[in-house]
């Protein structure tokens, strides 16, 4: 029986004409004419005015804190649901971590939870240096808010928006309107590049120096001379020839996603005690993934048991993000909330979501999953 993933790539032969184009220019390095346009094409979709490719996500998070000079001893608050990727650069560059809850309307950080805890870190004159939010599941934070709280308590705004390529809040893309904004091209991603990232942020001086950093921090001089250290991050030729190929179908790979999710909501929200990620009317989630909660106590079905009954019929079901709070590395890190990630991910799963996923391959993931909700 073949396998049914999570969120595979989903490939065209456009891709392979471009690769093959940046074969044929003998530009195979971290350097050559298709990562300018892969950096060209994303800023002019998402309406950032400078894009910066890099080799992950996580990379790209990690030269947001290098350029904002964030380091020893200072503070950083993130997103608790979110990807190990979304928190551990602020540990790298030494800082300490600290992690707010999610709210029920988007599953995003919760902006309430947050205002009151930079209000009262103010007052001990304890407040972060930055806050990360997390776009969940290609889903936008609530970007304005959490903009005017950090304006308001002079706190630098990061976006990670590395699952929401394609995602818009208020019309405008996910993560605009923060100081810079990262996304993942990872291959599970709803565009790929096979692995990769970008930095995104309407500050000319910033891109300029993430781009510095990405590369080795070399001073413009005939030989290699270094004064401060950077990393090995441009993202490859090769692999932004594959990037201009998916996005140039993003919004196709966007509509499919939601029809994907709504055809889950469809068919699977007959059953009593699923439920659904909620999408806020000012924002337009891509689904990257499809995401549901199951309440054991209410449904013939726990999320445990719908995870083994898919994986023995070859379909690839997993949890939600186990919250960073909970996770043993973060065990000393403070958190501020009352713990609905926690319930989310206690309750939640992700479904295959993949934009090249058939009508048959979702009917079968479909009755797969309804043959134990209705036993």
């Amino acid at each position: 029986m073949e396998r049914i993933f999570l969120s595979p790539p989903d490939i065209s032969g456009r891709e392979r004409e471009l690769v093959n184009q940046a074969f044929d220019s003998n530009y195979v390095a971290p350097v050559g004419p298709m990562v300018d346009l892969f950096e060209q094409n994303i800023e002019k979709y998402t309406g950032f005015e400078h894009a910066v490719a890099l080799t992950t996500g996580t990379a790209a998070l990690h030269l947001c804190m290098v350029v904002s000079e964030i380091g020893a001893g200072d503070h950083v608050w993130t997103s608790s649901s979110t990807f190990m990727g979304g928190a551990s650069p602020a540990v790298y560059v030494g800082a300490i971590p600290s992690f707010v809850d999610s709210d029920k309307s988007s599953w995003t950080l919760d902006v309430q939870v947050l205002e009151e805890a930079l209000k009262n870190a103010n007052k001990r004159n304890a407040l972060p240096k930055a806050v990360v939010s997390t776009d969940l599941y290609g889903q936008s934070c609530d970007v304005d808010e959490i903009a005017r709280l950090c304006e308001l308590y002079g706190v630098i705004f990061i976006s990670d928006s590395a699952e929401a390529l394609g995602a818009l809040y208020k019309g405008r893309h996910a993560g605009k309107g923060s100081k810079a904004a990262i996304l993942s091209f990872n291959g599970n991603k709803i565009a790929t590049t096979s692995g990769g990232g970008m930095l995104l942020t309407d500050d000319a001086k910033f891109a300029e120096r993430a781009k510095y950093f990405a590369t080795q921090a070399r001073q413009p001089f005939i030989h290699y001379e270094h004064t401060e250290l950077g990393y090995n991050y441009r993202l490859s030729n090769i692999s932004s020839a594959i990037g201009i190929g998916q996005v140039e179908k993003i919004e196709a790979k966007v509509a499919r996603r939601r029809e994907i999710f709504k055809r889950y909501k469809d068919e699977l929200g007959k059953f009593e005690g699923v439920g659904f990620m909620p999408e806020p009317e000012n924002r337009r989630s891509t689904n990257w993934l499809s995401c549901i909660t199951v309440d054991k106590n209410m449904s013939n079905a726990s999320p445990s048991s719908l995870i083994k009954h898919c994986s023995d019929h070859e379909i690839e079901v997993r949890p939600l993000w186990k919250p960073m709070h909970l996770q043993p590395v973060f065990a000393e890190s403070k958190f501020y909330g009352s713990g609905y990630c926690q319930e989310l991910f206690e309750t939640g799963l992700c479904l295959p979501s993949g934009s090249g996923m058939s009508d048959a391959q979702q009917t079968r993931v479909i009755e797969t999953m309804s043959s134990l909700l209705e036993s």
